[in-house]
């Protein structure tokens, strides 16, 4: 395969005046997308949506599929290991800080991520059909779409400076938790607080992007667990 194969040229220079346009009219669009289809049902399921204006729009912008985040990490032990401290730190402070928080808020939750996913306790069927969707709608699809997608196009806003990241990282986490308003307030602010969490293993981890996916992927898988082994509802 040849380097023209792989690569292009992106059709517009980083940082440019229509580098910075193109990217804040790409971010209100992706937000959009995500209110429209989460509060109003106005547009099919936002993740393939933004899975597949990401894809493009790296592909064109960014000149080649390794700035997905996706290649092949130096060290797939280590990637895991950050994946699975995040999950971790991610699964800790759920109970003990932000469930405990929203509760105190007066928040309510109306369907956990599991019951949305038709999970019964010591179903076999229902577990693997949840899994299924666990790691390529959610881990895979989300992680794309939000963090790499969205939480760059934010960043590019502000030339990807180290407040630019931040402020996206604080903007992309909020419409994470919107992209589960069917949680209800206490699953939205929840998830908010998750999605900062795993971005901010991202962004650490050097926009790793397969420690977000795993991250992810891992989380859910444990939140399933529970559920099929009738230690939660």
């Amino acid at each position: 395969m040849t380097q023209s194969e792989t690569a292009m040229t992106p059709i517009l220079a980083p940082r440019s005046a229509g580098y910075w346009g193109l990217s804040l009219a790409e971010f209100v669009l992706g937000g959009a997308i995500v209110v429209a289809h989460n509060v109003y049902h106005l547009v099919p399921n936002e993740v393939p949506i933004l899975f597949v204006l990401g894809i493009a729009s790296i592909r064109l912008r960014e000149g080649n599929w390794r700035a997905i985040g996706l290649a092949l990490p130096k060290s797939w032990g280590i990637t895991i290991l950050i994946a699975l401290a995040t999950a971790v730190t991610v699964i800790l402070v759920g109970q003990l800080v932000t469930e405990p928080l929203a509760q105190a808020m007066g928040l309510h939750t109306a369907k956990s991520a599991p019951t949305a996913l038709g999970l019964r306790k010591g179903d076999v069927w229902s577990l693997a059909k949840a899994l299924g969707v666990v790691w390529t709608f959610a881990a895979f699809g989300e992680e794309v779409g939000y963090r790499r997608y969205l939480l760059g196009r934010a960043a590019d806003i502000g030339n990807r400076s180290a407040v630019a990241y931040g402020m996206a990282l604080f903007c992309v986490s909020v419409l994470f938790g919107i992209g589960h308003y069917y949680q209800g307030p206490a699953g939205m602010f929840t998830t908010a607080c998750d999605g900062l969490m795993i971005g901010t293993a991202y962004l650490l981890s050097r926009r790793n992007l397969w420690v977000a996916v795993l991250a992810h992927g891992f989380i859910d898988t444990i939140a399933l667990g529970v559920v099929f082994l009738g230690l939660a509802d």
